[in-house]
């Protein structure tokens, strides 16, 4: 989510990129300031699951302009902040999605600490051994694994089709994008992307793999982005209104 204004046509002092927090909505969340040379406005976003707040600034904008920047968009900030899926915590007893199916979450502690899929009659479980106190963890890694054993898998058959390979695939836990992927090949994902349903996951995949040879968003690559994925615009429309809520959920 992205807003913005036309810098001012004045040259004013330059403004250190900072790290702050901003009350809203009767919440403070972190507020990371960041000039950049590409920018010729301001704009506001508000990361995945309302965790924070970024401010993309030009160069040599005078913090001022930032802070009335803010007070403008208050109530635009207060409106979105109050469609942001609210944060619940990993523990027994709540549903949480595995490739888009949700599992109710029973805590075993009489086996060594895993993480099994099992069903009983009220429907899919996702049952953890071991300490209580380690279950949220124990949940995160294994869609870690999860990720890690499907996501490697889909990057080798995208990339086939494509003709490029990828240098590294690395799993990280970001809240302001699904995935990445660098000039050098390099590509990032969000093991979060695990608990969305399957052809979302190779929707991700695909785009990230299509940025092996368009490294940018224009018609190319959707073009591309379509070849390997047919789904690419219901996937990208179902992250779109639902990637919010996953990233939410709270792992620690």
């Amino acid at each position: 989510m992205t807003i913005g204004f036309f810098r001012s046509l004045t040259k004013p002092k330059p403004a250190p990129v900072v790290e702050r927090e901003h009350s809203v909505a009767g919440r403070t969340l972190p507020l990371k300031i960041v000039e950049s040379h590409r920018a010729r406005r301001l704009t506001l976003r508000i990361d995945s699951g309302g965790q924070g707040l970024r401010i993309t600034v030009p160069p040599g904008l005078r913090r001022g302009e930032v802070e009335k920047f803010l007070d403008r968009h208050q109530d635009w900030l207060e409106q979105r902040l109050a469609k942001v899926p609210t944060r619940p915590q990993v523990r027994p007893g709540i549903k949480i999605p595995v490739r888009g199916v949700a599992h109710r979450i029973v805590h075993d502690p009489s086996k060594r600490g895993t993480v099994t899929i099992s069903r009983d009659e009220r429907g899919p479980l996702l049952i953890v051994h071991g300490e209580r106190v380690h279950l949220p963890r124990r949940i995160a890694d294994y869609l870690k694994r999860e990720a890690k054993r499907e996501i490697e898998k889909l990057v080798v058959k995208h990339t086939e089709v494509l003709g490029k390979r990828a240098k590294a695939i690395r799993f990280k836990d970001t809240s302001s994008r699904w995935g990445s992927c660098t000039s050098e090949g390099n590509l990032s994902f969000s093991w979060r992307i695990m608990m969305a349903p399957a052809p979302v996951i190779n929707y991700l995949v695909a785009h990230e793999v299509a940025h092996l040879k368009e490294m940018n968003h224009g018609p190319k690559f959707w073009k591309l982005c379509e070849k390997l994925c047919p789904d690419t615009d219901r996937c990208k429309d179902w992250l779109k209104r639902n990637g919010g809520a996953l990233q939410a959920i709270v792992f620690d």
